[in-house]
C-alpha cells in the first residue's frame, strides 16, 4: 500500500551511550472517508562500537569542538533538505521509497547521505504505515515481507559483559542465557531477571563489581573468560533452573576485536587473536579448539562471531567441527546479502545476526532475512550496544518470524523497553 508523504524531518538526539544519533519524524497523509488525516510517526537509528569494517557507512560531523567530532548535523541535513525534497509529496510504499533512498545517495556504502539518515527515514516511514493502516507494527511487517508464520522470539540476554563493551572485564564480549526451555516469552524472561538478580549477589558477596557495561551486562574483573562461565552456571543453580534443560549458554565473542599482529611488520597470516585477560596469543585452530573444550564443560549452544570477519577459510573449519552448535555471522556478514551468500556457497556459518542499521534499509533486512531462512540459516535480530528507547526491532523481530532476538540484558531501560514490548505483543497475539 502507499501513502503520500506531506513531511519528513530529522534531529540530533542521544543515545544510550550519551552520543549524538539520529531520530526521524515523517506525516503521512491520508483520506479517511471523505477527510483527510495527517498521521505522525517517529522512528530513531542505534549505533555500534564493536563494528565490522564492512557494515554501511554512519555518518558523522568530525567537527571535534562537537561531541569529540561524533555529532550528526550532516546527516540531518541530508534528511532536512535533499532526501526532504525526494520523497515529500509523492507516494511511496516501504520497497519503493528504500530503493529512491538507495539511488539518491549513489554510494555502495550509503557513505554520500549517510546509511544513518536512510535508515532513520525507513524506519520512520514504517512505523507511520502501520499507523495508517490501524495496523500493529509486527503486523505491517509480516504482511510487507510476506512472512507466513510469525513466532516470539527466544531472548538471547547479555548478564555479562566485556571487550569493547565493558573494557577491563573479559576478553568475550558478551555471556548471553538462553531460556530455551520456557513454555512462552514470557516466562522466559522471567528466568532470566531471576538468574540475573541472582549472578548479582554472588558478584557482591565476593566482593566483584556490579557495575554493568553498554548492553547491561555486569563488568567485574575477572582473571579468566572461563570465569564468567563459572559465574553463569552456578548463578543458573542458585537461582533454582538447570543449565542444559531450561536454561543454555551462548556467547558473542566479537573475535575480529582480538585480531592482532604481533609486530608492525608482521605477516597477515601471523595474525592471531589475542586474549589479554589470560596472557594468551592463539590461532585460529587453538581459538576453536578452545571452544570445543568449553563445549565439553558447558551447556554453550551458540558462538557468533567465533573467527575474525575475514578469516572465511577458518570459519568453515569451525562451523565444521562445532557440530550442533549454532555458528553466527554478525561482522562476517554485517547484515550484507552479497557476504551471506559467499558465507553459504562456503559453509562458513549456520546462522546470521540482523541489524537493521548495518545495512541502512527495511527492505535490504528482510531480503538478507529471506535469503538466510531460504538457506537453512538460522536468523538473530540484534540490537547495538548505543542504543535508543526505539523498541522497533521487537516488532522486527516478531512480524519475520526470526524466532531469536538479542536486546542485551535485564537492565538500562533503553533494552528493557524491548523486552516490554514484546510483552505486550505476547499478549496480543
Amino acid at each position: 500500500m502507499q501513502h503520500k508523504i506531506k513531511k519528513v524531518w530529522g534531529r540530533e538526539i542521544l543515545d544510550s551511550r550519551g552520543n549524538p544519533t539520529i531520530e526521524v519524524d515523517l506525516q503521512i497523509e491520508e483520506y479517511f472517508g471523505d477527510k483527510m488525516h495527517q498521521i505522525n510517526g517517529r522512528a530513531s537509528v542505534p549505533s555500534g562500537a564493536s563494528t565490522g569494517t564492512h557494515e554501511v557507512c554512519e555518518l558523522r560531523d568530525e567537527d571535534k569542538m562537537r561531541y569529540g567530532g561524533k555529532g550528526v548535523l550532516k546527516t540531518v541535513e541530508n534528511i532536512n533538505n535533499e532526501i526532504a525534497k525526494k520523497i515529500e509529496g509523492e507516494k511511496w510504499d516501504q520497497k519503493t521509497l528504500d530503493e529512491a533512498l538507495i539511488k539518491l545517495d549513489d554510494t555502495p556504502n550509503k557513505s554520500r547521505l549517510g546509511a544513518n539518515a536512510i535508515l532513520g527515514v525507513s524506519l520512520a516511514f514504517a512505523k507511520t504505515s502501520a499507523l495508517a493502516q490501524k495496523k500493529p507494527l509486527w503486523q505491517y511487517f509480516q504482511q510487507i515481507s510476506e512472512t507466513p508464520e510469525i513466532k516470539m522470539p527466544i531472548p538471547m540476554m547479555n548478564i555479562l559483559n566485556g571487550g569493547e563493551h565493558a573494557k577491563g572485564s573479559t576478553d568475550i564480549q558478551e555471556f548471553m542465557i538462553i531460556p530455551r526451555g520456557a513454555k512462552s516469552f514470557t516466562e522466559g524472561l522471567r528466568w532470566g531477571s531471576e538468574i540475573f538478580q541472582t549472578l548479582k549477589k554472588i558478584l557482591n558477596e565476593r566482593g566483584l563489581s556490579t557495575t554493568v557495561g553498554d548492553e547491561g551486562g555486569f563488568a567485574p574483573k575477572l582473571g579468566s573468560n572461563e570465569g564468567a562461565l563459572e559465574l553463569i552456571m552456578e548463578s543458573i543453580a542458585k537461582a533454582g533452573y538447570k543449565a542444559g534443560q531450561d536454561i543454555f549458554i551462548a556467547l558473542d565473542v566479537a573475535a575480529t576485536e582480538l585480531y592482532e599482529s604481533p609486530s608492525q611488520n608482521a605477516l597477515a597470516d601471523q595474525r592471531k587473536y589475542n586474549l589479554k585477560i589470560e596472557g594468551k596469543a592463539l590461532t585460529s585452530d587453538e581459538m576453536i579448539n578452545l571452544y570445543e573444550s568449553w563445549i565439553a564443560k558447558y551447556p554453550i549452544i551458540s558462538i557468533e562471531d567465533g573467527l575474525a570477519e575475514d578469516d572465511w577459510d577458518n570459519w568453515q573449519i569451525m562451523t565444521t567441527k562445532l557440530q550442533g552448535i549454532q555458528i553466527v555471522g554478525d561482522d562476517l556478514f554485517v547484515t550484507n546479502i552479497e557476504r551471506l551468500q559467499k558465507g553459504i556457497e562456503q559453509k562458513s556459518a549456520n546462522a546470521i545476526l540482523i541489524k537493521l542499521n548495518q545495512i541502512g534499509t527495511v527492505s535490504e533486512t528482510i531480503e538478507t532475512i529471506k535469503m538466510a531462512k531460504q538457506a537453512g540459516f538460522a536468523c538473530i535480530v540484534s540490537h547495538r550496544s548505543g542504543e535508543t528507547e526505539d523498541t522497533t526491532i521487537a516488532d522486527f523481530s516478531v512480524g519475520l518470524g526470526t524466532g531469536q532476538i538479542k536486546t542485551g540484558s535485564l537492565c538500562r531501560s533503553e533494552r528493557v523497553a524491548k523486552y516490554n514490548q514484546l510483552l505486550r505483543i505476547e499478549e496480543e497475539i
